[in-house]
């Protein structure tokens, strides 16, 4: 039975991270280097930057894809110190949509979802590199590619949501599973460090946050300790920033350590206050366990980020803006 269960684990977890990156990758390859354009022209006050990096991380279904390209903007002295802070709030706000998707009851479209995105990839592939079809136009052919292919990275992530869920009713009739699940309600914070861990280690809190949220969907997890687990996952995702940083230089570093700082800031603040985010999200979805671990993430991300942002507006205020070696103030309003 161990086997079984841990075969299911791995198989659905490596569908949920595989769907992610595609879909990373996909858009990613689609926003070009426009990007990095836009995160320069739209982060001129931290309120700015919070919306830029929120919907750039919600784009790109990725807050550390975007985390890493602001260190990378900040270390070449594309992107002024100051300016970067707004969007690592935001791309902690972004990423709860994946989450948020997947709290929708769409598993079951998974299939259908990769059959259609198939569809549309190769009929952009026949009309395009094979010429076994008309020509598409310019602005239709690489969008419908893209997003054809971002469309596949969705419908791979609901299958192993999916396949996830399945595991529910093996792991209700595992006596070890149901002491582990004993002893971390009991000690909830046993749940905040295995989800940090487990998210330090696969680069993505999307993807464990999901791999709680299908096991609370089968029953087999509290909502509560999905709660701990999400915390803990707000942690983890911090360690990929913090690699990427490791290499650049001094204004990089202070990004991944701001980063850290914001996330567990928040963890350490809401803690002791899970049995508020359960009441919260309850309320939100009663009877709904996965989509209850969504909604407090959302509601976390969010508080943590409008707690943030004026201690950005003070440190921008007090101490200007770095770029390029020189200092500048904001125009005033």
């Amino acid at each position: 039975m161990f086997a079984t269960i841990a075969a299911a684990s791995v198989f659905g977890l490596a569908l949920l991270l595989s769907g992610m990156k595609l879909m990373e990758s996909a858009l990613r390859q689609w926003a070009g280097s426009r990007l990095p354009a836009a995160l320069q022209r739209t982060t001129s006050t931290p309120l700015k930057g919070f919306l830029t990096g929120t919907l750039s991380s919600a784009l790109l279904q990725s807050g550390t894809a975007i985390t890493v390209l602001t260190i990378g903007l900040v270390n070449s002295r594309l992107l002024p110190l100051a300016s970067s802070f707004g969007i690592i709030l935001g791309t902690n706000v972004g990423t709860c949509l994946t989450t948020e998707l997947m709290s929708l009851h769409i598993h079951r479209y998974g299939f259908p979802l990769l059959a259609v995105a198939f569809a549309v990839w190769l009929w952009t592939a026949l009309s395009g590199e094979m010429r076994a079809l008309p020509g598409l136009p310019g602005r239709m052919a690489h969008p419908l590619r893209y997003g054809s292919a971002a469309l596949a990275g969705f419908g791979l992530l609901l299958v192993g949501f999916a396949v996830l869920q399945t595991i529910g009713p093996t792991l209700l009739g595992s006596g070890t599973f149901m002491n582990l699940m004993a002893h971390a309600e009991s000690r909830p914070i046993w749940g905040v460090l295995g989800g940090a861990a487990i998210t330090a280690a696969v680069h993505s809190s999307a993807a464990v946050i999901g791999m709680s949220m299908g096991l609370a969907a089968a029953g087999a997890l509290s909502p509560v300790t999905g709660i701990a687990v999400m915390l803990g996952a707000n942690v983890g995702t911090c360690f990929t920033g913090l690699l990427a940083s490791l290499s650049g230089g001094r204004g990089g570093r202070f990004v991944a350590l701001a980063q850290i700082a914001l996330n567990v800031s928040g963890a350490l603040l809401f803690y002791p206050l899970k049995g508020w985010l359960l009441a919260a999200s309850a309320w939100l979805s009663p009877g709904e366990p996965a989509a209850q671990i969504a909604h407090a993430q959302t509601i976390f991300n969010i508080a943590c980020s409008l707690l943030a942002l004026p201690f950005a507006y003070l440190w921008m205020s007090g101490k200007g803006i770095e770029s390029g070696g020189k200092r500048f103030r904001p125009p005033a309003a």
